[in-house]
């Protein structure tokens, strides 16, 4: 197994820089890159343009044509592209951008005083709240749920919560996002949640106890939302899945000798009805992670990883947009192996290293 683990680990490096190619490419073909932006907003009198074009220096970046420059010296324009790093053939910007990546320097923001890595640490906890939350919430309701469903397959009990499921899951989560703001954060009904934010203003003069309590008060919106349309996938999978054992031979024989209906379902089924279960995990967090949590962040105001990814890829802020790149898909890699130590741990009988590579 620990063989398995190192090779996983190694495959880390190629998979990353493979997806840090790929973004790299298309973001040479993007129009409006972030020379271009201060630009237009030079053009346009903004008067605090100016201000923002210190440090900040990057190796990422798209094209070096420039349009709408007419009017700037080109000394200024040069200048430009040497703090951002444009003056360098884009094959070496990329070999610079990913030995410095390796290391975890990510530069700073093209447009705001702070390095990636601090920006990115101030937002994580937001998203990695989310994910969590969701994730763990999902399973805890689900596999029961599921469980209770195939047991009773065909039963009124099965009926009335498919079809509870089945509109859960037709409910896109920023819809369901913005009735229980309407419902319960004062919208139009009852003002029980706060409407934004991830604590209240006055966090740190709390108790232990109060800021456990703030906390979970802010939190439960969000993660409701977020985690509506994975419990519905995930109560189905783990019906489906308990009913494709419950049929197999092996229970039939079991209940033969004798065996109890608990002992049958919890210490034979259970083990490989929940392989495929766990097999959805890394699929489900990193859905919640990445993809659902820039619309439930814009919605409750949220101040995290998809939000800053988002306004990065607006303003062409692009040590960012490859900081948070980086940072997604190295967690979506070691939570792909986490899932497989954990289908060992369910079912020790599993062993990777006798697979063929």
């Amino acid at each position: 197994m620990g063989a398995y683990i190192l090779r996983r680990i190694l495959l880390i490096v190629p998979t990353l820089i493979g997806i840090l190619l790929v973004n790299f490419v298309l973001v040479q073909f993007m129009p409006g890159g972030p020379i271009e932006q201060i630009i237009a907003e030079i053009n346009s009198q903004d008067s605090g343009a100016l201000d923002r074009i210190s440090g900040g220096g990057g190796e990422t970046g798209g094209g070096s044509e420039y349009r709408g420059a007419e009017g700037l010296p080109p000394e200024f324009i040069a200048d430009l592209e040497k703090q951002f790093g444009f003056d360098k053939p884009p094959v070496e910007r990329f070999f610079i951008m990913v030995g410095n990546y390796l290391t975890f320097d990510f530069g700073e923001s093209y447009f705001r005083s702070i390095s990636v890595v601090d920006l990115v640490f101030e937002k994580m906890p937001v998203s990695i709240t989310l994910g969590l939350w969701s994730t763990l919430i999902a399973y805890l309701i689900s596999i029961p749920l599921g469980i209770r469903k195939a047991i009773r397959d065909g039963s009124s009990f099965d009926t009335w919560t498919s079809g509870l499921i089945i509109v859960a899951y037709a409910i896109p989560s920023f819809l369901f996002a913005i009735m229980l703001l309407v419902l319960f954060a004062g919208g139009s009904y009852w003002r029980i949640f706060p409407l934004r934010g991830l604590t209240s203003d006055n966090f740190a003069d709390l108790s232990l106890l109060g800021q456990i309590g703030d906390y979970l008060w802010h939190i439960t919106l969000p993660v409701a939302a977020s985690t509506i349309g994975a419990f519905a996938t995930l109560t189905l999978l783990t019906k489906n899945s308990f009913l494709d054992e419950i049929k197999k031979q092996y229970v039939i024989t079991a209940r033969a000798k004798g065996l109890t209906e608990h002992r049958v379902l919890y210490g034979h089924v259970f083990r490989n009805a929940m392989l495929i279960v766990i097999a959805g995990f890394p699929a489900l967090f990193i859905s919640v992670f990445f993809g659902g949590s820039l619309i439930i962040e814009t919605i409750f105001s949220l101040d995290g990883l998809g939000r800053l990814a988002y306004e990065s890829a607006i303003q062409r802020d692009y040590p960012v947009v490859f900081g948070t790149l980086y940072v997604f898909g190295l967690l979506g890699l070691l939570v792909g192996l986490l899932s497989d130590l954990t289908y060992v741990w369910v079912d020790p009988r599993i062993d990777f290293e006798s697979r063929e590579t």
